[in-house]
């Protein structure tokens, strides 16, 4: 008996709830429901992660999305005029793009530190604005049916796209002055 006085003595002391609990561990009759306290449940760690439904709607997050739009039509261009090459490049770009979207709107480059994104984004709009021009002029000057052709159209309003995007990113970042809470985002 006071072996089970004594389990319920650390219970109690170890698994304090609040009245509203349920879990199976801590039972609601056990406690007093004036006590403050934390539930089992309450003091795990949540590994969800947080999704940044404002970079959607920022000027960023409106033109990497329409790069992303861009980037598949003329991946379905390219697909349906059965150039490889073409669709190739469109992929790989296709690729990095969503997987920097993914990256801001999980929020991952706040976690990831040893990059500094918004460098690495503005490099590859860079390169890929002069490599989608480069593409787009050959596809269009050398098309054998309109589904290249209209690729080509496509991937050069991907370069204007990404040269806009350049742009906006070069604008906010800050070398060796203070960020205001603007440039955060």
């Amino acid at each position: 008996m006071k072996m089970l006085i004594m389990m319920l003595s650390i219970l109690k002391a170890n698994m304090m709830c609040y009245p509203q609990c349920h879990c199976s561990v801590c039972p609601q009759w056990w406690f007093s429901s004036g006590s403050r306290s934390s539930c089992c449940r309450m003091t795990t760690k949540q590994t969800a992660m947080e999704v940044d439904t404002a970079f959607l709607k920022s000027r960023r997050g409106i033109v990497k999305v329409t790069e992303m739009v861009t980037l598949f039509v003329a991946f379905v261009c390219f697909a349906v005029a059965s150039t490889p090459k073409y669709i190739a490049a469109t992929a790989l770009e296709f690729f990095i793009t969503s997987l920097l979207l993914v990256l801001y709107l999980l929020k991952l480059n706040k976690r990831l530190t040893f990059f500094f994104w918004p460098l690495v984004d503005v490099l590859n709009s860079v390169f890929a604005s002069v490599y989608f021009i480069t593409l787009s002029l050959m596809a269009m000057t050398s098309y054998i049916n309109t589904g290249m052709l209209i690729g080509g159209i496509m991937c050069f309003l991907l370069a204007v796209l990404l040269c806009v995007e350049s742009y906006i990113l070069f604008s906010i970042i800050t070398f060796n002055r203070p960020r205001t809470e603007t440039q955060n985002t």
